[in-house]
């Protein structure tokens, strides 16, 4: 006869044998999780006073470095190996954006779909952080390559439906210019296309604004022709409750050559050595005044400051915070 007491002794044996089963089970017999294989959204947040700053990753580029940079070619293998790095590096292309409360603006606006898949996740990463595409009202231009206005369009629609793109009236003469693309050798008038195709969409509505030299393209955000790497090539600073953040677009491409070396120019400069001049004069003004800086090509979130060390200058990055 079966009593509560028999069942009760039953299950109990059985409890017992499944965990000294599970006890003796060779460890790999566990099943195994699977590789995720994907990264953290792209952005990084903090406050410059009253004004929220989001830096955005239009993700990475392979940078063959003994290719692109011209001057101290026997030294940038030896440069890159002291950084841990190897040629051809992973370069970053990021873009800015500053929340004033008033205004959402944008510097720079990414690649869009004009490169390889591991660039172009802009709009991605700026939904991830919070916002839409529709919610930008000003698009600032360091300057007019690819790979800061190609975000603005996709395919021929224009990505942001309701935001005014400001740009350097020297690089908009340049880059839109039909004589000039003709004129250009054949390896550079892609660049001029690119520069078109972005760009008209935005000119045809008429939302396609230019500044001049030192100008405010939008009023709190100052501008400092910084030319050589191109015509109109500019630095954009913002300031809040006495806190000063300088993008300054192209100044550097990376965080090692270029600081140890500022006269190692790139292939992409118009006037090499206007650019090494922009860089000198770029670097000893963020020394002296100690002010934040934000790069395009600089390891993501590219915000630091620049120092000095006994090679030159240095890269400082921000220190990371998880509270904006």
């Amino acid at each position: 006869m079966t009593t509560r007491r028999s069942v009760l002794k039953g299950t109990l044996s059985l409890m017992l044998a499944a965990s000294a089963m599970t006890t003796l089970a060779p460890l790999g017999a566990a099943a195994k999780a699977p590789q995720v294989k994907t990264a953290a959204p792209g952005y990084y947040r903090m406050m410059l006073g009253d004004f929220e700053i989001t830096a955005l990753s239009d993700g990475t580029a392979k940078f063959p470095a003994e290719t692109l940079y011209i001057g101290a070619k026997d030294q940038i293998a030896a440069m890159l190996t002291k950084a841990f790095l190897d040629s051809p590096v992973e370069l970053s292309v990021n873009v800015f954006l500053v929340n004033t409360n008033e205004r959402l603006v944008m510097i720079d606006a990414g690649t869009g779909d004009f490169f390889g898949p591991t660039l172009g996740k802009l709009i991605p990463n700026l939904v991830a952080a919070g916002y839409q595409p529709e919610q930008i009202d000003d698009i600032i231009l360091t300057h007019a390559h690819v790979d800061h206005l190609g975000g603005l369009v996709a395919g021929d629609r224009i990505v942001f439906p309701n935001a005014t793109v400001h740009l350097n009236s020297r690089d908009a003469d340049f880059w839109l210019s039909a004589a000039n693309r003709d004129a250009a050798p054949e390896a550079k008038k892609d660049l001029f296309s690119a520069a078109v195709k972005a760009l008209a969409p935005y000119r045809n509505a008429g939302r396609l604004k230019t500044f001049a030299d030192g100008a405010e393209p939008v009023p709190g955000f100052k501008s400092t022709l910084r030319a050589g790497h191109t015509l109109g090539h500019s630095a954009i600073t913002v300031e809040s409750k006495g806190q000063k953040l300088v993008f300054w677009g192209d100044i550097t491409h990376g965080d090692v050559v270029q600081f140890d070396e500022p006269d190692v120019t790139i292939g992409f400069d118009e006037d090499p050595a206007a650019a090494a001049s922009a860089r000198d004069a770029a670097f000893a003004e963020a020394v002296k005044e100690g002010y934040l800086v934000a790069g395009a090509h600089i390891r993501f979130p590219g915000i630091g400051h620049v120092g000095t060390d006994s090679d030159n200058f240095d890269w400082v990055p921000l220190n990371y915070s998880v509270t904006p």
